[in-house]
This record gives structure tokens, sequence and C-alpha cells, in this order.
């Protein structure tokens, strides 16, 4: 039999002929009459003519026991239900404008075998029963309270709305949070950020057209309606939506959260892109228990996985997968299953279950011989900030010690103030001291008036509040601030005070993120790539790592440390690197992990180590000497005979004499900019960041009263503020025309080349201590992370059985960014050089990178420290499995330094001396016509490739590379598979080489790699100008990558083995050292008796660490194994 309705037709028999009608139910005798089981489908048209339903019905109809029929739509509004059509099994669910109701009647009144339950769905429509029944079920669900705005119970509709939290019923939530209607079928659900991050927050909506959410400014919760509110799970930007087809089946799918950016990836048929995923055993039992909970056999959920958990946020019961031919086969075959079980005996049909596979297992795919890349680490320095600045003043007003009092700061001493009602109450207190101070001249306020004001116009810059770029400390002095003179002395104050702290600037501006986003961008292209001719990134560089991550193949964790300009860079860097859209707040949250690292990234800049103290006295000492610098002080300063060191040396000469220009330059400055201020013309001159002439002058003047101390003598540790200062004005007010600059740029450069590097030790052992002091914890963790890449099984998996079109489902890459500060970039870089992890002497290589890392003056913004780690799965029992590689680049280019850069040797150059290697300088051009990657296999010789000249482009600020010919026999074997050949599109736009300077590509033909986009700026072209590509702007003129030195290769053949080993020998030096330095204390009456006064007087005292807050693994004595999925 055929059953027709509503023009729609399905046969069981693939003889049968099609037969259209426009009654609405139509029964045609095909074959001799047998006892048929009637499905019936009752739902909304839009429901029943989708795709997903066509393609099952289709393969429903094969079941030759079983006909289809199809409710019209007519029928089900405006017939009663005794005149529905009859069924042995009824499909019905509800959606937009479907009478629920009489659903229920129908089944009341003919009691079909239901395949999802109907008043079950009733609850579906109401989040609050939802997740009541997931509560009940023992489901993990996200931390959540109700509140529920109805007059009848007053006790359910109690909000507290804080700066950074909301109180619902008794239950605080910090944000971010989220707010969901009550109403299933409401989808405006809220995401809150907290100011920390820039507040606002993301409103989330049905999908229209390519968006499904947008950011707001707004932070307030909303004051009608009733809500959900749940704790934030963080997912690194990926939901996973679940299907399940009775309880023993589920399909999962990983999308890009709608939260992240709002912008919704579509492929060329403009449906959403999502990728089928492996669900874990203790999942899979979730989908069983949310399928038998909700008594729906087709069921639809979403799952965030955060934490290294599974919850379920929301259940939507009757779903089908939209685009997956294997779903579709599946689904038809059990619920024909199903239907035949129950319903084949009472019709006396023959029919036996058939046996069901077992789920064919997930196996890693490897290229042959070829290697695979397994994991990547980089260690990244902030971006450009505006020049970091701060004030001290002792303060004994009332007001003062009760806000130090309201903040819980007596139980530690000192108190951290960043939150914007925080800085609030601090500039209302200064408002109201100011106030007084000018209506009662002889009133006793000890506070200077004049620091007063300095406080008020920071405190009032930018004209809100957004808790990155501000702080506040207050520490407690019980007997005041000491003195340093007599003169001072007969003037001190009895009694106990605070000193106040206000740190101001080191904030990223939001129209120079691109230092960041371009550098994302260009990362993407260490990773494998991949032709993707169709959808958003078509002909975009870095598929392969866009590919990779949005077919749940790629293990991304992004940290950063607590300050607000490092945030921000990850962000930026999440934003380029994934090809995100939209606001920084929402990925801030969602990407990087900055709470609670307890060390990893962070370090009290005001706690020093000893050795640094005494580094820092001897560093003072030999710049106070009023002569030439002679061999003793280039003994002394520079013995590890660091080029760039020694270069900068012979720049200063006498540091007395430069620091007196210094300090005259800097009054010149000072005396310029006040004349501007005097100048009418300047009253609204705004300069780089919304600062005004009276704070440019504000920060110079107190540079130039703290440089110069009262004994004549010039302090030395304010050199890196200079350089910091004027390296910012240089760059970014120059329109100013202020004289002299330049000079005060270049001498300033030269004593903070002297003093920043030597600040983290002037010897190889005091570097390496120092540099243990800073970043052991951040040493333990990279170990942590190239050991756990081929050990951890417990990664969420792309699903092999639904993954058309992924050439590798067994993939997975690990990726770990850690965002921080210099003092951690340069203490990591002095492990690596002078830790032992090879011999410069047996090693050219590693000679060859040390050679360049000692010519190399700045870390600059953006420094990357890149450890890549391949896999040869052809090698499973050889120490060659696994093949390390370490990369460099000193970040963005600094003002006229592209006569002195220095010369690198390339991205991923041979590793192995074979001979001279001939090199033609050929052409720029040549880079665009080079041929299809060759995998080259690895039991063939890797020899060395010579250093290749570098052209110095001088219109773009980039390192760039002429091309080897095709006359090298060998040197620059390509060891790993990819594909590079350009679209012919791309290839005929012919841009000029603007952007190559992304990684050093001096020996480009050796680099798998190693980008190529300058096709990508020539298919661009149309977007740039000429003028945008000045040396100033560097590349950020495009708006694609800012002017960074390129990735330099430091070395390409270490082992794992080698570097765990190294990695070993490092946390165990410090280890030993540690135990040592106890044992000597432990030998010394005095240790003993302090340690019995401090037994005593520590007893009762709160803030240690307890029990139940475990130190990270990170943190842990070394040798502890008590950590996965970080």
């Amino acid at each position: 039999f055929i059953i027709l309705g509503s023009s729609v037709c399905f046969c069981h028999s693939l003889n049968n002929t099609v037969v259209s009608s426009d009654p609405p139910l139509l029964l045609l005798p095909l074959q001799p009459p047998e006892r048929q089981i009637a499905v019936g489908i009752c739902c909304m048209m839009k429901k029943s003519k989708s795709k997903p339903m066509t393609q099952i019905l289709e393969r429903l109809c094969r079941f030759e026991y079983i006909t289809v029929v199809i409710f019209p739509e007519d029928v089900i509004l405006n017939e009663p239900v005794d005149n529905w059509p009859l069924c042995d099994c009824l499909i019905s669910f509800h959606s937009k404008g479907f009478p629920l109701d009489k659903a229920v009647s129908y089944a009341k009144l003919r009691n079909p075998l239901l395949i999802n339950d109907l008043n079950m769905q009733y609850y579906i429509q109401d989040r609050r029963e939802v997740y009541r029944i997931l509560q009940e079920e023992g489901i993990d669900l996200p931390r959540y309270a109700v509140l529920n705005r109805d007059p009848d119970k007053p006790d359910e509709c109690n909000l507290v709305e804080g700066e950074d939290h909301v109180e619902v019923n008794g239950e605080i939530f910090q944000k971010p949070f989220v707010e969901k209607p009550v109403c299933a079928e409401d989808h405006n659900v809220y995401i809150y950020y907290p100011t920390s991050a820039g507040g606002g927050s993301q409103r989330l909506f049905r999908k229209i057209g390519s968006r499904s959410s947008v950011y707001s400014p707004e932070s307030s919760v909303r004051k009608t309606g009733s809500y959900i509110y749940e704790e934030f799970m963080p997912t690194d930007g990926t939901d996973v939506k679940v299907y399940t087809v009775g309880p023993d089946y589920a399909h999962a799918e990983a999308r890009k959260s709608p939260a992240l950016d709002g912008k919704v990836e579509r492929d060329s048929e403009g449906k959403e892109v999502r990728y089928p995923v492996m669900l874990s055993a203790m999942e899979k039992l979730v989908a069983r228990k949310v399928c038998l909970a909700f008594k729906q056999t087709v069921c639809g959920f979403d799952l965030l996985r955060a934490n290294g958990h599974s919850y379920v946020c929301d259940v939507n019961g009757f779903s089908f997968v939209k685009n997956s031919m294997k779903y579709y086969d599946d689904c038809a075959k059990i619920l024909g299953n199903i239907v035949m079980r129950e319903l084949a005996p009472q019709f006396q049909i023959p029919w036996s279950i058939p046996t069901e596979a077992e789920d064919i297992p997930i196996v890693p795919t490897t290229s042959g011989t070829m290697m695979e890349l397994r994991c990547v680490i980089a260690v990244i320095r902030h971006g450009d900030r505006t020049p970091k600045q701060k004030m001290k003043m002792e303060v004994r007003n009332p007001m003062f010690f009760d806000l130090f009092d309201k903040y819980g700061g007596y139980k530690t001493g000192k108190l951290k103030l960043k939150k914007p009602k925080q800085l609030q109450e601090v500039l209302d207190i200064t408002r109201q001291l100011l106030a007084e101070l000018g209506q009662h001249n002889d009133c006793e306020i000890e506070e200077k008036k004049s620091k007063l004001e300095q406080l008020k116009t920071v405190l009032e810059m930018y004209g809100h509040f957004s808790g990155i770029n501000r702080k506040v400390q207050l520490t407690y002095l019980p007997h005041g601030q000491p003195k340093t003179s007599s003169e001072e002395e007969d003037t001190r104050k009895e009694g106990p005070s605070l000193l106040l702290v206000l740190k101001w600037g080191g904030g990223v501006d939001p129209r120079r993120q691109s230092p960041g986003g371009g550098a994302g961008r260009a990362f993407r292209c260490m990773y494998p790539e991949v032709k993707v001719r169709v959808g958003d990134y078509a002909g975009f560089p870095g598929c392969g790592l866009l590919r990779l991550h949005s077919t749940y193949r790629h293990d991304l964790k992004i940290y950063a440390s607590d300050e607000g300009r490092v945030q921000m860079t990850a962000a930026a860097f999440a934003k380029g690197l994934l090809a995100l859209e939209g606001e920084l707040t929402p990925i801030l949250v969602q990407m990087v992990k900055s709470a609670n690292m307890n060390g990893l990234l962070d370090n009290d800049s005001d706690s020093l180590s000893s050795c640094q103290h005494r580094v820092k006295a001897r560093l003072h000492e030999i710049l106070q000497k009023d002569r030439d610098f002679i061999d003793e002080d280039y003994d002394r300063l520079a013995p590890t005979c660091s080029a760039s060191l020694v270069n900068s040396m012979r720049m200063v000469q006498n540091p007395v004499s430069t620091c007196d220009r210094v300090y005259t330059l800097i009054q010149s400055l000072t005396s310029q900019i006040r004349k501007r201020m005097e100048d009418p013309k300047s009253a609204d001159l705004q300069l780089y960041h919304s600062e005004t002439l009276e704070l440019m002058l504000q920060r110079w003047s107190k540079l130039e009263r703290d440089f110069r101390m009262k004994n004549g003598r010039y302090d030395i540790s304010k050199i890196p503020d200079i350089y910091d200062c004027v390296k910012y004005d240089v760059i970014h007010n120059a329109t100013l025309g202020l004289e002299d600059t330049l000079e005060l740029f270049r001498l300033s450069r030269a004593l903070a080349d002297v003093v920043i590097p030597q600040e983290y030790g002037i010897s190889k052992v005091e570097k390496l201590d120092i540099a243990y002091a800073y970043c052991l914890p951040l040493v333990r963790k990279i170990q942590m992370d190239l050991q756990r890449t081929h050990e951890d099984e417990s990664v969420n998996k792309l699903h092999p059985l639904y993954s058309r079109g992924v050439m590798s489902p067994g993939r997975h890459v690990r990726t770990r960014l850690y965002f921080t500060s210099e003092s951690h970039v340069h203490s990591l870089l002095s492990i690596f050089r002078y830790g032992g992890l090879l011999d410069e002497e047996k090693d050219q290589q590693w000679k060859r990178a040390m050679d360049y890392l000692s010519a190399v003056s700045e870390l600059n913004y953006m420094t990357q420290i890149v450890i890549m780690l391949y896999e040869d799965n052809n090698k499973l029992s050889s120490e060659e499995r696994f093949h390390v590689e370490l990369h460099f680049s000193p970040g963005v280019k600094g003002v006229e330094e592209e006569e002195n850069a220095p010369m690198g040797f390339g991205f991923r150059p041979a590793s192995a001396e074979n001979g001279q290697k001939q090199t033609d300088p050929g052409s720029l051009e040549d880079l665009s016509r080079d041929e299809t990657d060759r995998a080259v296999p690895l039991s063939e010789p890797i020899t060395i490739q010579r250093r290749s000249p570098l052209i110095r482009n001088h219109k773009t600020g980039s390192m760039e590379v002429l091309s080897e010919t095709s006359s090298s026999k060998v040197g620059s074997y390509r060891l790993f598979s990819f594909c590079s050949r350009q679209s012919p599109e791309m290839k005929q736009s012919g841009l000029g080489s603007q952007c190559a300077g992304l990684f050093s590509t001096t020996v480009l033909g050796g680099s798998s790699s190693a980008p190529n986009l300058q096709d990508y700026a020539r298919a661009h072209r149309k977007k740039f100008s000429s003028s945008s590509l000045s040396y100033k702007d560097g590349f950020e003129g495009c708006s694609m990558v800012p002017s960074i030195y390129p990735l330099e290769t430091l070395h390409n053949s270490l082992s794992l083995k080698q570097v765990n080993e190294f990695l070993t020998a490092v946390c165990e030096s410090v280890y030993v050292k540690d135990k040592q330095t106890k044992e000597i204390f432990n030998c010394s009456w005095a240790f003993v008796l302090v340690f019995m006064f401090q037994a005593v007087t520590s007893r009762g005292q709160s803030g240690t660490r307890t029990h139940s807050e475990p130190e990270p693994p990170w943190n842990q004595p070394y040798g502890s194994t008590d950590w996965i999925g970080h």
C-alpha cells in the first residue's frame, strides 16, 4: 500500500509506482493486500516536509510491513481529532503553532504506539521543569537558581544585583553568568560579563541569516519576566549537540558556540557547519538517561564540555541531525526496528530482531612515513600598550582607613582595588578631600594637593572604569612611612598611615588590537595546510588550523596572567587565530584562562629574589661611574659576551654622561609640553589613546623628578620607564613635532639595552637563578604538555563514521598558548640558552642560534617562543618517533631598527651540514610560483641549508627572502606532507610581496609549514591602498598582520627524549638547590627559633591554603603526577 497525504507519497517497494493526489488522504492498492503497520506523522508541515524528515521516512518505508501516513497540516489545525487519519504508531512533536492538546486527545482516543511521549512535551517547554527532571535523574547540569516573578510566589522573586554578581533567592552568581527565560520557546538568552573583562553582555537569539548573537554594552539584568540564572561554563568556544534515537543510540555534533562572536559558520549550501564528535562512555550514559527521563525516543539536547566534565544545559525534544546520510540510515533502521519489535507480534507479522554491529573504534591515521603535527606550545609577551605609570602617596584621612577596613585590608595588611565600584569610592573620597581643601585653606588634610589632583585626574580618565587599566593598592604602615632625612624626621607624623599606590597605563588600546590579532592570524600558518574552496574561509591562509579546530580535532587552551594588557592580547590573538568576529570581551571570558594560575604566569615584582637584589645593586654601582667603560667594566657587566649588550655599552660609553644628556632632554621635553599647553590652539588637543597634554606632562614630569635623585645620582631603575615612555611617544605622538625626541629615544634605548636584560642576571649562573624563580612552574607545565600529547586518550575526538570529507579524523593537535609579561619571556629564554639543552661546540645549528639570540637587543611586544612536536607513527619504538622544533621571534619591530636588525637563519632550516649550497637571488615574484610541496621519507638524510641572503624591504618594514633556484639538489627536504599550491585566481592578482614577513622564509624552499601569504595579499589587493603600507604602519595598514619579526628556527632536530631530559634536569636542579638550602637552615639555631616562633603565632591565622585547595600541578613537588587535562 502507499499512503498519500497532501501530495506527499512514500512507497515500501522499489517496484511501486509513485502516484500524486490532491485529496488529503488516499489509499491505493499496488500489491495483493497484506496487513501493514501504519506510522502516522503528526506535526507542522514545515517539519514533515523538511529534508531530514523526508530522508528518514523514505528509508523507513523500505521496511516491508511499514507504511507512512503524513497528517496534513490543515487537518491537524482545523479538523477534530475524530477525523484525523488512523495509525498504529504515532510520531508527533510540538513546534511553534502546533496544537499539542489535540495531539494528546488523539493519542487517548486511538491509543497508538507513541515514539515520543506527548505529555512530557509540556515539561520540555518549561526550562524549570527540564532542570528539575535532570536533577532528579542525577544528570550533571550547571549550578542554577530560578527567579519566578509570580505574585503568588513572592519568596521565589528575591533578586539583588551587584556590580559583578547577582543574588537570586540567596544563591550568588559571579559574572560571567547566564540568564535564560523560563519558556523554552524564548531563545533570548543573555550572558553577562565581569567588569574585569570589559563588562557588557552577549545576547543570543534564534539564528537570523549568519548571526546568532550580538554583543551589548548593557550590564544590568532584565527586570521583567521569569528567568533561570546559571553559572557560565567555559567550553573553549565549542558546544556539543547530541541527538538520540532510542536509549542506545546517540549522534553528537560540535559547533562554534553562538556566545563566542555571534557569527554562524555556514557551508556552500548555507547550512551551519557542524562536525560529528565521539561521545565518552559517561556522555553516552547521559544520553540514555535523557532519552528515558523525558520519554522521547527521538530527542536532542545540548552538552557543555568544561573543566573535564560534561553538563546538560538544554533539552530540545524531537530533533534531527540536519545533514548526515549515515545518521538518516541509522535513524530509520532504529525506528523501524522499534515499530516492528513492538507491533509485529500484535499483527502476527513474522519478524526477527537483527543483530547490531559494534561501533568501529577510531584508528589514528598517518601519511606513510611523514610526520604528523601533534603539539604546539607558545609563550608570548603581551602586545603594544600605553606606558605603565605609578604614583605613591601616604594617606591618613579616616575615610581611607574606613575603605581599607571595608574590603578586609587588615587581614593581610594589603589591599588591591580594581573593580569599578571600588575605584569609584576612591574617586569620591579624593573629590571630597579636594573640595574641603579648596573651601578651608587652614584645614588639616595630610595629603598633598598635587597628588590628590593627580589621583583624581587618573581615576577620571576615559569617562568610565573598565577594571583593566587602573588599580589602587593600599598598604598598612603601623608607624607611618619611614623618612630618609633628618629634616623629614622633624616633620614626621606619629601614628599609623596607609601607603596608597596608584598604577595606571599599560593598557591595550581597542584601536590597536591588531598586533595580537595579526599575530594570531599568522600563527595559523604553522599548522598543516589544507585546501578549502568553499565556505567562509575559502582562500584564507591557515585553513588547516581552522579546519582542525572546527572539526573538534584541536585541543586548544589559552592562558594569561591577571594583567589586563596580557588578557586583552590573548583575546585578540585568539580572535585572529580562530577567525572570530566582534568584541574581545566574549572571547576573553570563554577562551582565555587567567584565574587561579597560582604563579604560572604571574609574579610579584615587589618581592624580588635575593639574587635579583644583588644583581640590581651591582648594576647600579657599575653605571654610576663617571668615566668611559673600560675592559674591567665589560668583564663585569657582560661576562656572557652578548653581542647586543657589548654594542650598547660601546654606544653609551660613559653612563653618567649619557644619563646627564638624557636628563637634559627630558627637561627640554617637559618645557616644550608646557609651552604647548599655554598655546590656545592646543586646548582641545587629543593625543593617542585619549591622553591629554596635561597627562603627558605629568608622566614626563614624574620621570624628571624620579630619575635624578636628591644626592645628584641617577636612579637606574627608571631607565626602562624612560625608554618605554619615549618609545610610546615617538611611535604614537610623533605628530606633536617635539624636538630631540629621537635623540632621547636612541640614548634611552642604548641604556635600556644594557639595564633590562641584565636585571635578569649578569652571569650565566645568576641568569639561571633568577629564571628559575620566575618561571619554574611554567617549565613544569610545558613538560607536562609535551608528555601528555601522546598519552592523553581522554580528549574529545571526531567520530570517524560521520566524517565525510575529513581525511584524517584521528588527527588530534594539542595547542597551549601562554601569554605573559617580559620577565617570564626573558627567564624562559635564559633557561634554553644557558640551561644546557645543547652543546654549542658540538652542534653548529645551536651555535648559530645562540649567535642570533646574542644579537637580539630587545624582547619587544609579542615576543614568541614556540615549541612544536611532531610524530612519526612508523617508528613507535624508536627515539625518532617524536621530533621537536624550537622557534623564536623577538616580537614587534622597533623604531629605526631596520638597519641593525639581527640576521636569522629562517623558519625550519635543515639541521645537518652537507657541503656548500648555491643560491640565486631570483626575484620575490618567484615565491608565487612554488611547486606543490613534496613529502620526503624521513629515512633520507636531512641536510643543512646554508644561510640565504635576506632582502630588507624598507617600504613595508619586513624581512623578505630570495627564492632558491631549482638547481638545489639536496638540502631543503619538506618533512611534512602538506599542499601549498595556490589557486589560479589568487596567482593572477599580482600584488608584490607585502605579507612575506610573517615568518622568516630564508629557506622557504625547505619549509613545509612556512606560510606564503603573498597570494592572499594579491587576492585582497582592492582592500589596500599604497599609503596604508608605509614603514610606520608596517602590515597593520592592510588590516592583516602587524610589523612583527618573523619566527626563526633555533633548532629543528631535537628528540622528545632529549627535551624531556633537559626539562627534568632543570626542575630537579631547582629541587636539589631548595633542598640544600633547607638543610643549611635546619642546621641553624636561628632558624629553629624562628620556626618555633612562627608555629606559635600562626595558630588560628587565616589566609593559608587549606587541604581542600590542592596546589596546581606546576606548583607541586617535582615528580608529582596528580594532574590531567590541563
